[in-house]
Order: C-alpha cells, then sequence, then structure tokens
C-alpha cells in the first residue's frame, strides 16, 4: 500500500487542493499534515477487497479471534465500505486470504 500511495502523491497533491484548504481552515492542521490525512484518507479508499480482507485477516488474527468469527465479521463490514464490493461468500473469503 505504501507504493500506491507514494504513486499517486504527485497527483493527488494538485487535484486535492481545495480539500487540502478546507482542512486547514477548519482544523487545527497545518497545511502539512493536511495533506497527510488527505492522502492517507485516499490511500484508505483505494484499497481493493483483497487487500481489504487480507489486512482485516491480519488485524482480526492478531487480536486473537478464530478464523471462524474472522470471516463473519468481514463478510458483515464489507458492505459497509465506501464502494460496496459485491456480495462474496465465506468461501471466497477465505480464498482471498489463502489462495
Amino acid at each position: 500500500m505504501l507504493d500506491r500511495r507514494n504513486r499517486s502523491a504527485g497527483a493527488s497533491q494538485t487535484s486535492h487542493d481545495d480539500l487540502v484548504d478546507h482542512l486547514v481552515r477548519s482544523s487545527p492542521l497545518n497545511r502539512g499534515e493536511a495533506s497527510r490525512v488527505v492522502l492517507d484518507v485516499l490511500a484508505y479508499f483505494d484499497e481493493t477487497t483483497e487487500e481489504f480482507v487480507r489486512r482485516r485477516h491480519r488485524e482480526l488474527q492478531s487480536a486473537g479471534l478464530t478464523n471462524a468469527d474472522i470471516f463473519e465479521r468481514i463478510a458483515t463490514e464489507l458492505p459497509h465500505r465506501a464502494v460496496a464490493p459485491p456480495a462474496l461468500s465465506l468461501r471466497q473469503l477465505r480464498r482471498i486470504v489463502y489462495g
């Protein structure tokens, strides 16, 4: 994800100046901090379904949840993403993580 963030940094910097300006005016963030926030948010929403599933699996696994609970939770979280992906079965979620 760092590569994607770095790739989009130059393009996002100029095309999102109005959003950075708004954050500077409406929050205690300085311009550099606001730019980083915008780039982080863009990178978060640029995450593919597969990347999201793998990341959430790692996060929930490190929190001690079992795979059964993890895949159920991911299945309930997916429809609430900014651009909801197609419905995926628990089997499809497992295949994303384990191939």
